[in-house]
């Protein structure tokens, strides 16, 4: 005679119901790629790239878009001896270029083009821009994400609903939504200390550096009761979360944001105020 149980399904069949069952929403997926994770069938990433894919399905551009007062441009009336120091300042490798007013966006020019004004070829900024490409605000990221790869550009100008420009949006924003911020020319190497010198009055410093061991290299009185790290003192003095050229003056200090994704600083640049 079989055991009563015998009939019930066993943990590897409950297992595998669970794991064939299409979840019905959005929670349900996200608790199987947890169940997943916790099960070591997914690592931390592949979880954490997971999620950053559904919330790109789900996401605005608004939501991620550099805003119209940050963005850095270049008028067209401008000679090349004016705003290549701007442009070396900023360090971007696109700038927007406008004619006179901002909503007046007439092309992109691409930092590397100006090596041919250095070059003493015959240098004409109309002819070195590549059209501006425009999306709406309430455009979805992975919708966005397709369009940069099927007409591989980098940058897009977001306008509002009257036709205003409101913001920009880069490829590498999309991205980093999905894969977390990514390294570029002003991350730190991991074998380099949380703060580095970057000529005279200059450091370049890391988010997560402990206020007490910036004030012992910088000479500062920071008060650390209130925040750990010299990102939180930052955002606390921003009152909001710096974007990636923002900059602020504490006592004397100038901080510009080197790195910062939606969720966080990274870097910073910092100079005694003259």
């Amino acid at each position: 005679m079989e055991p009563e149980d015998s009939n019930k399904p066993g943990f590897f069949e409950r297992l595998s119901t669970m794991l064939l069952r299409e979840p019905e929403d959005r929670e349900q997926l996200i608790t199987l790629l947890h169940s997943a994770y916790e099960r070591n069938l997914l690592d931390a990433d592949a979880l954490s790239m997971m999620e950053g894919v559904i919330q790109v399905s789900e996401r605005q551009v608004r939501e991620i878009m550099i805003p119209r007062a940050q963005i850095d441009m270049i008028d067209i009336s401008q000679s090349p001896e004016k705003f290549i120091p701007f442009v070396i300042e900023t360090a971007h490798s696109r700038f927007p270029v406008i004619d006179g007013d901002k909503d007046n966006i007439i092309g992109i020019l691409l930092a590397k083009d100006l090596l041919r004004y250095y070059a003493g070829e015959e240098f004409d900024v109309r002819d070195m821009l590549r059209p501006a490409i425009f999306v709406p605000e309430s455009k979805r990221l992975n919708v966005l994400l397709r369009d940069f790869r099927s007409n591989r550009n980098h940058i897009a100008l977001v306008v509002d609903e009257y036709g205003g420009v409101c913001g920009m949006v880069t490829i590498e924003d999309v991205l980093e939504q999905i894969v977390g911020d990514i390294e570029d020319e002003y991350d730190f190497d991991e074998d380099q200390g949380n703060i580095v010198a970057d000529g005279t009055n200059s450091w370049r410093i890391k988010a997560t550096t402990e206020i007490a061991d910036f004030n012992a290299v910088l000479g500062t009185e920071f008060s650390d009761e209130e925040y750990d790290t010299i990102g939180g003192l930052v955002v606390k003095a921003s009152g909001q979360l710096p974007k990636r050229g923002d900059s602020l003056t504490i006592d004397n200090l100038i901080f510009t944001v080197l790195r910062a994704d939606s969720r966080r600083l990274h870097s910073l640049l910092v100079r005694r105020a003259a």
